[in-house]
């Protein structure tokens, strides 16, 4: 019914920067709040941020103060400007999002972070 597809993942050193990109499509009535998650190999998924429809984010402590989410709504997509990356942040990322049946979930992009 909604789909999610991110945009955005690649290859990039130590303390460089990624901006990844959802768009949501299909039958949107309205979503509610969206996110990110990230998966690394052999590890659970876990939050990395998320924001409200009004503009209210919540990030994970390990990428406080170095990752930036924002929407736009019109657009029905959502960004997660990835600045002074480190190796531990190498995972695949995930979209989400909410309307008010379901939570609908991209299908990942790789990001990886190594010299």
């Amino acid at each position: 019914q909604v789909q999610l597809v991110e945009s955005g993942g690649g290859l990039v050193q130590p303390g460089g920067s990624l901006r990844l990109s959802c768009a949501a499509s299909g039958s949107i009535f309205r979503l509610n709040a969206m996110g990110w998650y990230r998966q690394a190999a052999g590890k659970q998924r876990e939050l990395v941020a998320t924001i409200a429809r009004g503009g209210s984010t919540n990030y994970a402590d390990s990428v406080k103060g170095r990752f930036t989410v924002s929407r736009d709504n019109a657009k029905n997509t959502v960004y997660l400007q990835m600045n002074s990356l480190k190796p531990e942040d190498t995972a695949v990322y995930y979209c989400n999002a909410n309307d008010v049946l379901r939570i609908y979930w991209g299908q990942g992009t790789q990001v990886t972070v190594s010299s």
